[in-house]
């Protein structure tokens, strides 16, 4: 049970991170180790649909995870809650976890996020690369087109002075593909 009777910190590391959608007092560069972000989930409605599905992130055992971190005030938490359980619990492809979270300032804070289930059967583990360009090429969804996710998370990643190596490729893939 995540109290609502004070401050929440919520860690980004996709979509979340340009787009919160919740009230937030406070935002700064994060990392949580034990897990890294991944391009492992079927998205059968916000990037894709069960026909044509794309591929968005989740967190995946392993590694750690640089993104960004968000205060919620008390009288905040509820509805952010509420905001992220829609959107990010619709398919139970996701745990809502509190994990431990080093900020910028080098204060700890425990943070929820989303980890993915590795039981779920949109969970698709880690992709050859070819094959992930394929999925987000064709993923379009309710949020619209995958290829977009994946570049506004590069832009958010670079704001923070973060590379992640396999989304810089598929980015650089993507933008030679449009060029053609």
């Amino acid at each position: 049970m995540i109290p609502t009777d004070v401050d929440l910190w919520v860690f980004a590391y996709g979509s979340l991170m340009w787009r919160p959608g919740f009230e937030h007092a406070e935002q700064q560069p994060a990392t949580i180790d034990g897990y890294h972000r991944s391009l492992c989930i079927a998205s059968h409605r916000h990037r894709g649909t069960p026909e044509r599905p794309g591929l968005v992130l989740g967190l995946d055992e392993g590694g750690s995870c640089e993104g960004v971190a968000f205060r919620v005030q008390v009288p905040f938490v509820a509805d952010a809650l509420a905001h992220l359980r829609e959107r990010e619990l619709v398919s139970r492809v996701y745990h809502e976890v509190q994990l431990p979270t080093r900020l910028a300032d080098g204060r700890v804070v425990r943070a929820v996020t989303y980890v993915a289930d590795p039981r779920h059967p949109q969970y698709v583990g880690d992709l050859p690369p070819e094959e992930t360009l394929r999925w987000v090429r064709r993923g379009v969804g309710a949020a619209g087109p995958n290829p977009d996710y994946v570049l506004n998370t590069v832009r958010e990643l670079e704001k923070l002075g973060v590379t992640d190596p396999t989304l810089a490729w598929l980015a650089a893939a993507l933008a030679v593909s449009t060029d053609e």
